[in-house]
């Protein structure tokens, strides 16, 4: 099981901090990752981060901005969001993958998501 938390409403140029608490599975095992779908589009992907959390990819539309870790111990996964846009308004989703990459077909688990809003 996968729990999203820490979205909101945020303006623009703000900052939020997303967790991702990961129970039922051994999360040193999975790559994580983030995606987002906003209104009317596809779920994009975000940013994802391998076992150890020594290698992290991040979206173009990120790159600068976000930044994920994880903490193996705490089986948890954080997003760091900073100047943030309206155009990151979306619900934010993890997901858990043995070999999780940019697809969101690689991952097994999927948390039920969070709300993000950037108002302009």
């Amino acid at each position: 099981q996968l729990v999203e938390s820490g979205g909101g409403l945020v303006q623009a140029g703000g900052s939020l901090r997303l967790s991702c608490a990961a129970s039922g599975l051994t999360f040193s095992r999975y790559k994580m990752g983030w995606f987002r779908q906003a209104p009317g589009k596809e779920r994009e992907f975000v940013a994802s981060i391998d076992w150890s959390g020594g290698s992290t990819a991040n979206a173009d539309s990120v790159k600068g901005r976000f930044t994920i870790s994880r903490d193996n111990a705490k089986n948890t996964v954080y997003l760091q969001m900073n100047s943030l846009k309206p155009e990151d308004t979306a619900v934010y989703y993890c997901a858990a993958g043995k070999y999780g990459n940019s697809a969101a077909i690689t991952y097994d688990y999927w948390g039920q998501g969070t709300q993000v809003t950037v108002s302009s």
